[in-house]
């Protein structure tokens, strides 16, 4: 690879592959490449993947290097309950808000169901002697020697990270910055929520600053190995669960906020994909108006999300048990992959996920696993081309795969093949339950949008989906492999920002305008601290309303219509509308855009419709109308114009993709392959 003064790369780390995408400006070219994920230490893969990219030379990069990241480090803190030694100061009284929580039954027939654990043990809670109340007024000041009394203690509790969440603070700020700033002093890291979330909600405000105390010391150290070990010249940015890149230094102690960055690339890059491809074509695409599923299914998990003019945001998580109140893309994420694991249940029923087998021992077909996966199951039906995996550098064993779909067989009394069709239609009917969660669900209707298939395992599955769910047309990119890394190079740098403010509807338009200037004013310093200049700067400005008495709010876009587009979104939404009632304006958010150069796509040239040029021969496959001879193709070898007749599978270095038999495809001038979807 040939190297001029600047290029990017974008790296997302999965459960079983890391991506690699690099895009050199010089040459207008991107290059892309998976290794299998380092888990004991992911920084690992990260450095292998540079000492491929740069031939060994990583202490000595080229002049300009910038690197973009998905992490699941904080991710995996969290899920696997790893991170930092977490005590929690707060409220005289308030100390179990965090373990009281709503009170919600997670399984509601269950009579002694277990409440998820929350992340801070009761003592490593500590209590203050102050108190604000609900308009922000101080009842009882901050006692500053019960502080220092308080620190003294947590040297023999060994606490290693403290979140800082006092009643009403989002309105009276004053004592948790004197707590911080005594902490701080004191070498504790600190995660405020004045800082991080200053929103009402008790509990989902202690939540969510909890988190962040408990994960970013684990991002912080992962973040100074991998930074330790690049040259002065790599410019390293972590991508955010909100669809923007932030400098590492900030990442650092905002670990929160880059709890979903992996699935966040994905979504972003498919966003550029498809306002580039798709615009004013097909249905679903309008001048203005990009309507798009996207599927991402990888080796551990699939990722669910919405573009509907542009990626959906929600202000609302719950991840490992932990309410996130924090702005992020909306993607609904269950475990299925390729690696994960067919079993049978006590029933008898065949399962499949959400246990995966990862990238160790990965699936029985890598060579050292022995449990049936659905990339076996793929394998055993003639769907991969095991000698053209990852280009023929990673040559995979259908006998170890045909001894694995045996074993199950034989406990399901049918052959190995039917045991394979039996994972894939298990596995797609979970998929397809993820895809109505986000478009039905929602109220979206999925024949009004196209379904744009990446990850590694998503082309063998995409087309059965989106004729299950009457979605007329799928989008197969050629970098759908490493789409998520690619996004990570055409994100731009995002901030946002809320604060609560309890105003009536009928406020001042000019009184709201003001308030949201004062975060606006602060997300254009931060963003400019990364770089962007000002006129590169575009700041977005929301509002969240509800008629009173209401629970929760709807985010509209702020505009003299505040009032008029709240009624028609409830509508939307919920079937109704009360123009009549009293409405509340909530929260007001700002989110701040720094835009950035994303990597040039240039299309090809049209050739012809003929395919065969690019044909590999046919082999015998097993699909839903039974085993039949079907032709393979070499995608990289397509030429813009092509068209496919299916039954037909496209084989790409890091992908596989099955257009069944009454599906057609078409390359386009960009390498993407457009799917008609058949009826069944």
């Amino acid at each position: 690879m040939s190297l001029l003064r600047e290029i990017s790369i974008g790296v997302d780390i999965g459960g079983t592959f890391t991506d690699f995408v690099v895009y050199d400006p010089g040459r207008a070219q991107i290059e892309t490449f998976k290794l299998l994920s380092t888990p004991h230490n992911p920084a690992e893969v990260v450095l292998q993947g540079l000492d491929n990219i740069f031939g060994g030379l990583v202490g000595n990069l080229p002049s300009k290097i910038n690197l973009i990241h998905g992490s699941t480090v904080a991710t995996n803190a969290l899920l696997e309950r790893k991170g930092a030694r977490t005590a929690l100061v707060t409220t005289r009284g308030f100390a179990d808000v965090i373990q009281i929580g709503r009170q919600n039954r997670l399984e509601l027939y269950k009579l002694l169901g277990e409440p998820p654990q929350p992340l801070i043990p009761a003592e490593l809670r500590f209590e203050v002697d102050e108190r604000v109340d609900a308009e922000g007024h101080v009842l009882k000041p901050l006692d500053q020697a019960e502080v220092t009394e308080m620190i003294a203690s947590f040297k023999s509790k060994q606490v290693e990270s403290v979140a800082v969440s006092l009643l009403f603070s989002f309105l009276h700020p004053a004592h948790e910055k004197a707590i911080t700033e005594d902490l701080r002093a004191a070498g504790y890291p600190v995660s405020a929520s004045f800082e991080i979330l200053p929103e009402f909600r008790e509990y989902e405000r202690t939540s969510t600053t909890a988190v962040n105390a408990y994960v970013s010391p684990v991002l912080d150290h992962y973040l100074s190995f991998l930074e330790d070990r690049l040259d002065q010249r790599c410019r390293l940015r972590v991508m955010q669960s909100n669809g923007g890149a932030i400098q590492a230094e900030v990442a650092r102690t905002n670990g929160v906020n880059c709890i979903l960055s992996g699935p966040a690339g994905g979504v972003i890059g498919c966003n550029h994909i498809a306002s580039i491809a798709l615009r004013g074509k097909h249905q679903g695409i309008g001048k203005n108006h990009l309507r798009v599923i996207t599927f991402d299914m990888g080796g551990t998990s699939t990722d669910v999300s919405v573009i509907d003019e542009k990626p959906q945001l929600t202000n609302e998580a719950v991840i490992s048990g932990c309410p996130i109140r924090i702005p992020l893309l909306d993607i609904h994420t269950i475990g299925a992959g390729g690696g994960s694991i067919a079993r049978i249940d006590a029933g008898g029923a065949l399962r499949v996920g959400p246990e995966s087998a990862g990238a160790d021992p990965g699936p029985a077909c890598y060579g050292k696993g022995d449990l049936p996966t659905v990339t076996d199951a793929n394998l055993i039906l003639g769907r991969l081309a095991g000698e053209y995996f990852l280009d023929g550098r990673m040559l995979l064993d259908f006998d170890k795969a045909f001894q694995a779909l045996q074993g199950l067989g034989t406990r399901m009394h049918m052959s190995p093949q039917r045991a394979a069709l039996g994972i894939v239609q298990v596995a797609n009917a979970h998929m397809t339950r993820a895809l109505r969660v986000t478009s039905v669900e929602r109220g979206h209707d999925p024949r009004n949008f196209i379904l744009l298939s990446f990850g590694g395992a998503g082309g063998l599955h995409a087309a059965d989906l989106a004729r299950g769910m009457g979605i007329p047309l799928v989008l197969a990119p050629p970098t759908a492999s490493t789409l998520s890394a690619f996004g990570m190079l055409v994100a731009d740098i995002v901030k946002d920002y809320s604060q609560t403010v309890m105003l009536p509807g009928e406020t001042a338009l000019v009184d709201i305008e003001r308030r949201l200037e004062v975060l606006a004013d602060k997300g254009r310093q931060e963003v400019r601290a990364e770089g962007v200049s000002a006129q590169d700067i575009a700041v977005e400005r929301y509002a969240d309303l509800r008629y009173s008495g209401q629970s929760f709010e709807l985010t509209i876009p702020f505009t003299p219509r505040l009032l008029e587009n709240f009624h028609t979104q409830h509508k939307r939404v919920y079937g109704y509308a009360r123009t009549e009632a009293a409405v509340e304006i909530v929260n007001l958010r700002v989110r701040t855009i720094g835009e950035v150069d994303p990597p040039s796509l240039v299309p090809q040239e049209t050739a012809g419709r003929d395919p065969s040029g690019a044909c590999l021969g046919s082999r015998r496959v097993v699909i839903s109308q039974g085993e039949m001879e079907i032709p393979f193709y070499r995608g990289e070898d397509l030429q813009p114009g092509n068209i496919l007749n299916g039954p037909a599978i496209v084989v790409r270095t890091d992908t596989t993709v099955l257009l069944d038999v009454l599906d057609q495809g078409e390359v386009d001038g960009y390498g993407n392959l457009l799917i008609t979807v058949g009826s069944p």
